[in-house]
């Protein structure tokens, strides 16, 4: 089942011009369901203009804060961010899941681990969940974080970030790259490209000594510096990211019409969640199982519907599925059966999916 719990906001704070933060008051009685890692993110559900809207923001607090803190960017035509950014006060109730995610690793106490971050605009708001838990679990840890704004004004959670390297001097160094503002320093003028990158590894970063590589921003920035840190010579199993998701590509298109190439028509599909089955025959109208099930009134767990977010990762135990687009489950989770039902395509006559693992 979805299962959203409705939790009241303890404060909400505009950060930037078109930044809003929100800060959930969650009881004593939901603490451990909603328990996190640093990194992961919430699902929000609202019912605007008699619409169900569901969106997935990360929180950029630490769960050592004990606090449940998200950003909300206003995006242009966003009908959640903008109701987030204008609408939403300190006291207004919210159905909100329990935190999700896979973008982080296990805390290591024992070793002094150099990371390497990488965030455009919002995409801080997971990176500074990150930071602020290792620099504070692991006492030999350092970071260079390297995040890219239009401006000085519009750089979310700029005093928190100076903050942080006051309070752990010489473990966090920062590098702000600024793309509507110009810097004395050349190099931090722009958008991160091929060459600036090259730099970056020639100059800055020691690629031999980075244990863990996190990035989040938009697709193209994000490949980009992956393939510049491999070509560095990084190992790719290092590189951690989350994207965002701005619309599908051509080629995402591509790979999606052959899934739907491969539809096996009138698929009987069950679903396992919440110990309970629910059965379900797939009609012509949708291509992907979630879409199917929720048409059918089913009550699943979704998010962005995109292939990023993960919130509808479940398991195949019978039957094959075509995912049209996957920028959320690593390899060795697809390897173990595990799809995102929002992508999933039937390519068989029976499929049984389990939401329970």
């Amino acid at each position: 089942m979805s299962d959203f719990h409705t939790i009241k906001i303890a404060e909400v704070l505009k950060e930037t011009k078109d930044c809003t933060s929100v800060t959930f008051d969650v009881p004593e009685s939901l603490k451990e369901k909603f328990g996190y890692k640093q990194g992961q993110y919430l699902t929000l559900k609202a019912f605007l203009d008699g619409e169900e809207i569901r969106r997935s923001y990360s929180l950029c607090s630490s769960p050592l804060e004990n606090k449940w803190k998200i950003a909300i960017k206003r995006i242009e035509g966003g009908i959640f961010s903008n109701y987030a950014c204008t609408d939403l006060k300190n006291g207004d109730l919210l159905d909100v899941l329990p935190p999700n995610g896979n973008f982080f690793t296990e805390i290591d106490s024992v070793n002094a681990n150099n990371y390497i971050v990488f965030a455009a605009g919002s995409g801080i708001t997971p990176i500074l969940s990150i930071i602020k838990t290792h620099l504070a679990s692991e006492p030999q840890c350092t970071f260079k974080l390297f995040y890219l704004n239009r401006n000085v004004k519009s750089i979310i959670f700029k005093e928190e970030i100076e903050n942080l390297r006051n309070t752990y001097f010489g473990r966090l160094e920062i590098f702000y790259f600024l793309t509507k503002e110009q810097r004395d320093i050349p190099l931090l003028n722009g958008r991160f490209t091929s060459e600036k990158l090259k730099k970056l590894t020639d100059k800055i970063i020691d690629v031999d000594s980075v244990a863990q590589c996190f990035i989040c921003g938009p697709e193209e920035m994000i490949f980009l510096i992956r393939d510049e840190l491999v070509n560095a010579g990084l190992s790719k199993d290092k590189i951690h990211y989350e994207l965002f998701f701005s619309g599908a590509t051509d080629e995402d298109k591509k790979r999606a019409a052959i899934a739907i190439e491969h539809k096996f028509k009138g698929t009987e599909v069950t679903i396992i969640d919440g110990g309970k089955e629910f059965h379900f025959d797939m009609g012509d109208d949708y291509d992907t199982i979630l879409d199917g099930a929720l048409a059918a009134g089913a009550d699943l767990p979704f998010a962005c519907k995109g292939g990023v977010c993960s919130t509808c990762k479940c398991r195949v135990v019978e039957g094959m599925v075509e995912m049209k687009i996957n920028y959320a489950l690593e390899a060795d989770e697809v390897s173990k059966g595990f799809v995102l039902s929002c992508q999933s395509v039937p390519t068989t006559e029976k499929v049984v999916l389990d939401f329970d693992v």
